[in-house]
């Protein structure tokens, strides 16, 4: 059995999609119950990795564990090594794991601090791993949905600042095959899309996808912060705004291993956009 942490996102739903089609035995878990049903033979569970020992009794008889993390990040939290002494305990022998390119381009930003705990544990703990280190995803052009909806308008910083953004779909793809296959063990796969792409030339796009015009409106750095302080914790906006805004050579460069671990190329932000257009209608 394979069980999928953070199963109703971007990654997770198409994850377990995949592997069920696969004849995976699955058990998803979320916070709360899924909204939108899942597929045929999940098995759904309820559990909060802010709380480690809510994962114990889903992962009983697993063998594999796609461990996505989040809100559990943000603070202190338990010592990252007792989550994996849970699993070890369990009777699980495979973890993968959803990390950042940031802990590989920027290893001492204090807004990965958390990221890294759990990466280095999860390196320390004799478990069979692999680190799936994404850059931005496609998927966050969904913030810019409403405005697209109900103005044809994309507000955003850093309007030709370029970045290889990921479709959540490749990642998905390649935490499938680390689950399932070996041959994985040790690695950290860098996860990009084929190209780089501005902000500026997404709205484009979107624009194409939807047979329409979608006007790009660049906004400064500070209107960008205070739009991300409704959501995101203080000490993760400015480290956010850095990479979107001034990104290191290495985090603009795309990378090859979504191709090396499936056998064909990274998925577009075009791509992304063509499967997602319903949102943006």
């Amino acid at each position: 059995m394979i069980v999928v942490t953070g199963a109703t996102g971007n990654v997770g739903r198409p994850l377990v999609s995949l592997l069920a089609g696969a004849g995976e035995r699955v058990t998803a878990v979320s916070r709360r119950v899924p909204s939108e049903g899942l597929p045929e033979g999940v098995v759904h569970a309820v559990a909060d990795l802010a709380d480690f020992a809510s994962l114990g009794p889903v992962l009983k008889g697993a063998d594999a564990l796609f461990l996505l993390l989040g809100g559990e990040l943000n603070g202190p939290g338990a010592p990252a090594a007792e989550l994996f002494d849970l699993v070890r305990e369990a009777g699980v022998r495979r973890v993968v794991l959803l990390s950042s390119q940031i802990n590989g381009t920027r290893p001492d930003a204090s807004s990965h601090a958390r990221l890294r705990e759990f990466e280095r544990a999860l390196r320390e703990s004799g478990l069979e791993h692999t680190v799936l280190r994404a850059g931005g995803f496609a998927s966050n052009a969904y913030a810019w949905a409403e405005g697209v909806r109900a103005r044809r308008t994309v507000h955003a910083p850093f309007a030709d600042v370029a970045l290889p953004v990921v479709d959540p779909a490749d990642l998905a793809a390649v935490a499938a095959a680390a689950l399932r296959e070996d041959g994985h063990h040790g690695q950290v796969y860098v996860l990009t899309g084929p190209e780089g792409i501005t902000p500026r030339r997404q709205a484009a796009v979107l624009g194409e996808v939807l047979g329409e015009t979608v006007e790009f409106v660049e906004i400064s750095r500070e209107q960008a912060r205070a739009h991300l302080a409704r959501f995101m914790p203080e000490e993760v906006i400015d480290g956010t705004l850095d990479i979107l805004g001034t990104p290191l050579p290495e985090e603009q460069q795309p990378a090859p291993d979504v191709e090396r671990v499936l056998g064909r190329p990274a998925r577009s932000f075009a791509d992304w956009a063509r499967d997602a257009r319903g949102a943006f209608r």
